[in-house]
């Protein structure tokens, strides 16, 4: 009979995917219940990287981006430049891309992470940038040819409320890929707030 602390650890296996360092050869963990042994097992099946993911390192380079801004649906975008750089992280599970630029005239650094979730099978997104302290979270689909819609939100911070938005992504090219962000304006219907077009280099 196993005890209730190598229960625990058990259990705590399954959940951070410790089973391939820990299971046999055969993929049996010692002394495992055959519910515990299944656990693992699904566990190790979700946790692999998969097609998904390989389509997002299919993505990793470095670029050179053109940023256009809305401060309002009326008024002309503002225009800016900079560079970007993705990279697989975490045994090619997750996408990093760290960017570089000016956003309306101003220094402008944004860090986001992208990934697919084998358990839900939706992917998902998230970003930080030098404005702000908080997150933005995404989660939505994409299609055989990269094209991407996910939606999300943040907190307003003039408002204290949270503001739901959608990003889209596509590749207009080979080595051309077009970013669009779309949220509320100031009547409550949706407006295009950004774009940016990523070139590789």
């Amino acid at each position: 009979m196993i005890d209730p602390a190598k229960r625990i650890l058990w259990a705590a296996c399954a959940v951070c995917g410790l089973v391939p360092a820990i299971a046999g050869a055969e993929g049996q963990v010692p002394g495992a219940t055959p519910q515990q042994q299944a656990a693992m097992e699904a566990q190790a099946r979700v946790g692999a990287p998969g097609a998904p993911h390989a389509g997002l390192a299919a993505s990793a380079g470095s670029y050179d981006i053109m940023i256009r801004s809305w401060r309002s649906p009326a008024e002309p975008p503002t225009e800016d430049a900079g560079t970007a750089t993705r990279k697989m992280i975490l045994d090619g599970r997750v996408l990093v891309e760290m960017m570089n630029a000016t956003l309306m005239g101003r220094p402008y650094t944004g860090h986001e992470m992208s990934g697919y979730d084998n358990a839900t099978g939706e992917y998902w997104t998230t970003w930080m940038d030098n404005n702000s302290t908080g997150l933005m979270v995404f989660r939505g689909s994409c299609d055989a040819a990269g094209a991407c819609s996910l939606s999300g939100s943040w907190q307003d911070p003039a408002t204290k409320r949270s503001v739901t938005a959608r990003m889209t992504t596509r590749w207009t090219s080979p080595g051309t890929q077009l970013f669009e962000m779309f949220g509320p304006g100031r009547d409550g219907k949706e407006v295009k707030a950004l774009e940016i077009v990523y070139t590789k280099k």
